[in-house]
């Protein structure tokens, strides 16, 4: 990979007080995700960076081969499991924590930094945030799993150990089952993690409804990191 993951950046004013880094699904790009940001309903008097990063184009085992965007290889899509590729989940682990020393660099903590995907992405936002040894601001995993609980039990950190979790899921979601991402909910309850889950009748998708949920979310997660209350 290079230095960095191209991405899409959106401020929604100038001098961000917050980032939220936010990885897309197998096969698509960093723009799946633009057009929700006016939808959050943010507060005015907050600034937030938004960057949507572009995975790398591999060859995807389970797609025969093609290359397209992926955080990693899927070797099978197993309706209850996945048989992936670790080495992957890793490198794509290393090019967010790049993305989020560059954020330091640019004046925004780590604690206040949300780290986002929806499917593939969200995998990787559960890899990454849940073992990154700074505290992060929170976690928004959208119809996705835990692509190895054992590992990340084994390398999860003390700094994020309370970090706030968004977790959702659609229960007629065709490509990764509902039953996984119960999976991924029951694993974190049982580590300890802080964690507020909502499902909804849909398809691998989001909502508006979703959408909403997130954004209200956010809005209390920011209120706590300024020492507010929500």
């Amino acid at each position: 990979m290079d230095e960095f993951l191209p991405a899409i950046e959106q401020e929604t004013a100038d001098h961000p007080q917050f980032s939220v880094i936010w990885m897309h699904g197998l096969g698509a790009d960093g723009s799946d995700f633009v057009p929700i940001v006016p939808e959050l309903g943010l507060d005015d008097d907050c600034a937030v960076r938004f960057i949507f990063p572009h995975a790398p184009l591999i060859a995807v085992t389970c797609n025969g081969g093609y290359v397209m965007r992926a955080w990693y290889d899927i070797i099978s899509l197993d309706i209850d499991s996945r048989q992936i590729d670790d080495a992957g989940i890793l490198e794509s682990r290393q090019a967010i924590r790049r993305l989020i020393e560059r954020e330091n660099r640019r004046g925004i903590a780590s604690e206040r930094i949300f780290i986002a995907g929806f499917s593939q992405g969200g995998a990787i936002a559960y890899a990454c945030a849940l073992t990154h040894p700074e505290k992060l601001a929170g976690v928004i995993a959208l119809s996705t799993y835990i692509p190895n609980p054992a590992w990340l039990a084994a390398e999860a950190t003390r700094a994020n150990a309370a970090t706030p979790i968004f977790a959702a899921h659609g229960t007629a979601d065709e490509v990764v089952s509902f039953q996984l991402g119960a999976a991924a909910r029951d694993v974190l309850a049982g580590l300890g993690y802080t964690l507020e889950w909502h499902q909804y009748p849909m398809p691998h998708s989001v909502c508006l409804e979703e959408i909403q949920a997130i954004g209200a979310w956010l809005r209390k997660a920011m209120a706590q990191c300024r020492g507010e209350r929500p």
